[in-house]
């Protein structure tokens, strides 16, 4: 349904975390007025800010998938970006490291699934190749991704804020949706609590990428009968710092496990070292660091001494929680993103985006462009 009514606001976007900020981005370079409404008071607030801040290369999805196709591209966009806008970016490479004769069929599965994709410079590594990039990891073989790297994820997410305002868009916090309706005269109708006032806006294009906060504006968007919205699943991560000086050059990744990719090492962009996440399914939204006895300690100091044996005792410190919006239970990679358009809900000019987890934060510049163009598709 077209419409030749005019809106308060021609696109609004819903959510300013990483993949929102991206998007409105993308509309107002493309010359739309473009709102974004964020119920937190500042950006990136929720899952974009607890991250590992890793530029994943696309290696371990299912070729064809979004999450492939959109990390792929995504990588090549940000690291781009990064360099432009003067964003610290860096390629540091990564490891993904079989512990164990029986691990090294998963790395054949995602060396398999990287080449499909067009990921054509992983290189295979055996225990001495392994022991000349990083002498302390222990392996049996190895797969090195030189092009992953990490970002500043902080200062992604104000450069895009900065163009979204410089092409006279708007970033509007302490904002709660609170409904949607769609109009006869084709606008969408937006309720919302803003800085604890009651208002309502009309905009021409809505896409919702409200990420953990999905679970509650998913079933109040605009849908027809036959369809409903994914019921997202919550897990938390927890991340462990290092109270030591790092040794290392490179992120190490153990292989996947189900729910995530194994408790990884991972350093930001002053060298030091973090591990995690781990998988703990919750029911509501809750950044609590749980490690009642020590429990969770002597966990991550089991799973890491698997690939890093010399892990001195008691060098592990509580660091963060994160929380992923997943679509499903299980499998790290099987699930793909969910970003729904007409063709999903049978509402034009209507995008919602469900369980944009890792790699989102790779994607998110590719995942911008992707919701462009079904909004122009409309």
């Amino acid at each position: 349904m077209g419409t030749s009514a005019t809106p308060d606001i021609e696109t609004v976007v819903i959510g300013a975390g990483v993949i929102g900020l991206a998007i409105a981005a993308e509309c107002a370079e493309a010359g739309q007025q473009t709102y974004v409404l964020e119920r937190q008071a500042a950006i990136g607030q929720e899952t974009s800010s607890r991250s590992s801040e890793v530029i994943h290369a696309g290696i371990y999805y299912p070729p064809g998938s979004l999450k492939a196709r959109l990390c792929v591209e995504g990588k090549s966009l940000l690291y781009a970006y990064a360099r432009d806008h003067g964003v610290a970016a860096r390629r540091v490479g990564k490891l993904v490291v079989a512990t164990s004769e029986a691990e090294t069929a998963v790395l054949d599965v995602i060396a398999q699934r990287a080449k499909a994709s067009g990921v054509d410079d992983l290189q295979w590594l055996g225990t001495s190749d392994v022991r000349k990039l990083e002498p302390a990891i222990s392996s049996v073989k190895a797969l090195l991704s030189p092009s992953t790297g990490i970002v500043d994820s902080h200062g992604l997410m104000q450069a895009l804020a900065s163009d979204i305002e410089n092409r006279s868009g708007a970033i509007v916090l302490q904002t709660d949706v609170q409904n949607v309706i769609r109009r006869a005269d084709g606008l969408f109708e937006i309720d919302m609590v803003s800085s604890g006032a009651p208002a309502r806006i009309t905009a021409r294009n809505l896409i919702a990428a409200a990420g953990l906060g999905m679970t509650k504006l998913g079933p109040l968007l605009p849908r027809e009968m036959r369809y409903l919205p994914p019921a997202l699943q919550f897990a938390r991560g927890h991340y462990f710092t290092y109270r030591g000086k790092s040794e290392f050059q490179h992120l190490i990744y153990p292989v996947p496990v189900e729910g995530g990719l194994g408790t990884h090492l991972t350093l930001d962009l002053e060298g030091n070292v973090r591990f995690g996440p781990d998988v703990e399914w919750i029911e509501s939204i809750d950044y609590r660091f749980d490690d009642r006895h020590g429990s969770r300690t002597a966990e991550f100091e089991r799973s890491i001494r698997r690939y890093w044996p010399g892990l001195p005792d008691g060098a592990l410190s509580p660091g963060y929680t994160g929380i992923r919006p997943k679509i499903a239970r299980g499998s790290a990679i099987a699930e793909d993103f969910a970003i729904h358009a007409s063709t999903e809900h049978g509402i034009q000019r209507l995008v919602a985006l469900y369980g944009i987890e890792s790699p989102g934060l790779t994607s998110s510049l590719a995942i911008a462009k992707y919701c462009k163009a079904l909004l122009d598709a409309n």
